[in-house]
């Protein structure tokens, strides 16, 4: 929903010739705007106001809460169409287009893209990111380097996937080679489980200097690490634990589980370097790095990243989980705009490609980000391919048959229903 706010005979004629031109998911709230605002907050998508920036700011300012489900909000002074909060370029922009203003995109909701991949990729990232967000703002060739393939949102125009830019974005778990460069920003996603296998009484040293060599010699970054894996009777090895402390202590997380598997389930995993272990089964660093990921992908495909490197009483190898295409589902509900939902709306700005009937994307289209591609089929194609796909239907929820080789999610247009 859009919510139109104006104060003033002027404003509110104005506001309703708006509210007209943006089509029925716009909405002109009655009586004062602060009361109606904060009514609506909640459920808006985004918000244009027919006032001045400084009044704007100071309405919206207690209601602002969290980036990723707060509405995004224009502003139309002084003959602009002011891109305030919450990445609401493309609707400045549409709003410029139908009342012949000119848009103004701020650098706030220009930087977000990658600020947003940190975030959606669940990543850390190294380098100067405020940075190359103003270098992406002011329109310099940025190039983006996605070598394990993660669905991505739309970027800008200036996202190049080839040739040169001024600045580099490289999404990947593996630390590059050679000495560090300038202009480089790294988004290390966390895609790795790491198996952990021991004698009896192993130290925390020998565990942290096993762990060093996936870096070391692997070229693994071990901010990268979703989890670490071993058999179920190694929980109890206090060299284990102090070990893995010492890890989220040093690369700032506390958030990777220690996974924990029977000797039975790590028996039937097939491993690339099995062995006549004393305890009967044939691996356990390899095995639980594979297991663990696995479990970790909910369906999708893993990999070895790293086999096995022994050190002091001690083994640890890695195994990756890789990225899937994701398809989402969007329903746009037997109601109207007001009945979406906060998540159908997310689902459609973090999109690459929305498919759907012209009339099911007419309705949504304000919502999308600059770049979006729109299509009228194929959305598992493209998402199998490895996009981040919307498709959206008039229903309560699009049907979707047989196997589908990406992540979906199902979201509507109804909050009863989620």
């Amino acid at each position: 929903m859009i919510g139109v706010f104006a104060a003033g005979e002027a404003g509110r004629r104005a506001a309703a010739d708006l509210a007209g031109l943006l089509g029925p998911d716009a909405v002109l709230p009655d009586g004062p705007v602060g009361p109606a605002l904060r009514a609506l907050w909640p459920r808006l998508g985004s918000a244009v106001f027919f006032l001045g920036t400084e009044a704007t700011v100071r309405l919206v300012a207690p209601l602002v809460r969290d980036e990723r489900s707060d509405p995004g909000v224009v502003c139309v002074d002084a003959g602009y169409a002011v891109s305030l909060l919450g990445g609401a370029d493309a609707l400045a922009e549409r709003v410029a287009d139908v009342l012949g203003l000119r848009a103004v995109v701020t650098s706030a909701s220009a930087d977000s893209p990658l600020d947003e991949l940190v975030e959606l990729l669940d990543a850390t990232a190294d380098g100067d990111l405020a940075g190359c967000g103003e270098a992406l703002r002011l329109g310099e060739p940025v190039l983006l380097l996605n070598p394990l393939g993660f669905p991505l949102p739309a970027l800008p125009d200036n996202v190049l996937h080839r040739g040169r830019g001024a600045w580099t974005v490289l999404i990947d778990d593996r630390v590059p080679e050679g000495p560090a460069k300038e202009r480089v920003v790294r988004i290390v996603p966390r895609t790795l489980v790491v198996g952990v296998g021991s004698g009896t009484g192993v130290p925390a040293s020998a565990v942290s200097a096993a762990l060093a060599r996936l870096e070391e010699d692997e070229g693994l970054d071990l901010r990268a690490v979703r989890a670490f894996a071993t058999l179920d009777r190694k929980v109890a090895e206090q060299g284990i634990a102090d070990a893995l402390e010492d890890w989220g202590f040093w690369h700032g997380s506390t958030t990777a589980p220690l996974l924990a598997y029977p000797g039975e389930e790590l028996a039937v995993v097939p491993v690339p370097n099995p062995a006549d272990l004393a305890i009967g089964i044939p691996s356990v660093a390899e095995a639980a790095a594979l297991r663990g990921a696995v479990e970790l992908s909910a369906g999708g495909r893993v990999e070895m990243a790293a086999e096995k490197a022994k050190g002091d009483n001690v083994t640890v190898a890695a195994a990756r989980v890789l990225p899937r295409g994701r398809l989402a589902l969007v329903g746009l509900g037997p109601g109207g705009a007001d009945d979406r939902t906060p998540r159908a709306e997310a689902e459609l700005r973090r999109a690459s490609v929305v498919v759907g009937s012209d009339e099911c994307v007419a309705q949504v289209r304000h919502l999308l980000r600059p770049g979006t591609r729109v299509r009228a089929d194929g959305a598992v194609g493209l998402a199998e391919s490895g996009a981040a796909v919307a498709f959206v239907g008039a229903g309560e929820g699009p049907v979707v048959t047989g196997t589908v080789h990406a992540d979906v999610v199902r979201v509507t247009g109804v909050p009863s229903q989620l």
